[in-house]
């Protein structure tokens, strides 16, 4: 007996899938020069983020704020079809002080939290706008020392927000020792400070896919190389990576650096999980905490609006106004202090030039005596 049918169901469900096709939004965070744009370029085989020239990476920099981009673009293979969105934020952390630097980077991601819930709200909900962030890569620079005090501060806020991921950038730039030591470091550091990252899904009943999952967590941090150029190896064959005078350092080697393991984590195994736990977790994380302090279809709550962060402006504009007070007296105390001192000196070059004046008196004097004496030894 064949059955009902009920097996069928998921053959249904693949083909409705694949003719819906998919999108995925996926967040690129680091410092210039990590290459953000050339990982992008090689983990999708296509060229999603142009490169920027020196003088708008320059404009941005003087600008000193971080910015958000976004970049979409159609990909197909064999006749599945998924849009993809790539949120880039020029400017991060390259700038002294980077104080708040994260600020436009989450308001970001809870804007968009935000604007997928109201358009629910509404009666025709068909054409909804998504850019929920179904993945977050964090890059962090390969110092081979551990997290500094920005990426610590960063990774906590994206933790709660997002499926974070991080990756050490130009891994190729660190020797097989120090990198697998940087890994501990950061691994130490992360369950030091709570840092939530990505975790993919262990299924206890499927063994080869919970070993899976494992590997995928031991690997974290990824360590990555990105290079869209061919190069040729010495024993002929032609790879994708990048060219040293000791020889190539290949993007798709697993002995290099992990670009496989999490080319397959974003895209090959676990972009499915990536959307659904961005729905289920973060964005149902958020609706809930604001369906809690506000009523069905009341605008989001602004900051200066709330009573208690009114309280808090309040007590800082007063703590910075007896900052500026404190700061004033001083550089008036100073201010005194140089003058005296400045009259101080003025006093002792004049006593110097009048010295000065006495002794070349006395040299004039002495000048003149001699030439008289000169005169009479001569007579």
């Amino acid at each position: 007996m064949d059955g009902i049918g009920i097996a069928n169901l998921p053959n249904q469900r693949h083909k409705i899938v694949n003719h819906q096709g998919a999108h995925f939004t996926l967040m690129v965070v680091g410092e210039s020069g990590l290459g953000k744009t050339t990982l992008i370029n090689t983990l999708f085989a296509t060229e999603i983020c142009a490169s920027r020239n020196y003088r708008q990476r320059f404009a941005k920099q003087m600008d000193k704020t971080t910015e958000v981009e976004i970049l979409k673009a159609d990909l197909e293979e064999r006749g599945f079809n998924i849009k993809l969105t790539v949120i880039d934020t020029p400017g991060f952390g390259d700038y002294v002080n980077n104080r708040d630097s994260w600020t436009p980077i989450i308001d970001f991601i809870d804007d968009q939290h935000e604007s997928y819930m109201r358009q629910e709200q509404q009666p025709l909900r068909k054409e909804k706008q998504d850019l929920r962030i179904h993945a977050c890569l964090y890059f962090v620079k390969p110092s081979g020392h551990t997290l500094k005090p920005l990426d610590v501060e960063i990774m906590k806020r994206l933790g709660t927000r997002v499926n974070l991921i991080p990756v050490i950038a130009k891994a190729d730039t660190m020797t097989p020792e120090d990198l697998a030591n940087f890994k501990i470091r950061i691994r130490e550091v992360v369950a030091a400070q709570g840092i939530k990252v990505y975790t993919p899904p262990v299924d206890g009943e499927d063994e080869t896919a919970a070993e899976h999952a494992r590997l995928m967590q031991a690997v974290m941090p990824f360590s990555i190389i990105g290079s869209t150029l061919d190069v040729t190896t010495p024993d002929g064959r032609v790879v994708k990576g990048r060219e040293y005078l000791w020889g190539v350092a290949e993007v798709e080697n697993e002995e290099h650096c992990d670009f496989k393991k999490l080319r397959a984590l974003l895209i090959r195994t676990y972009m499915l999980d990536l959307i659904t736990s961005t729905e289920e977790n973060h964005y149902e994380n958020y609706r809930h905490a604001q369906m809690e302090t506000r009523k069905f279809g009341e605008p989001k709550v602004k900051k200066l609006d709330n009573p208690k962060f009114r309280e808090e402006e309040e007590m800082l504009r007063k703590r910075f106004t007896e900052q500026v007070k404190l700061e004033e007296a001083r550089f008036r105390q100073w201010e005194q202090h140089l003058i005296a001192e400045r009259d101080r000196l003025n006093k002792d070059l004049e006593v110097a030039h009048a010295q000065i004046k006495s002794l070349e008196g006395e040299l004039d004097q002495l000048a003149a005596y001699h030439r008289q004496g000169g005169t009479v030894g001569r007579r």
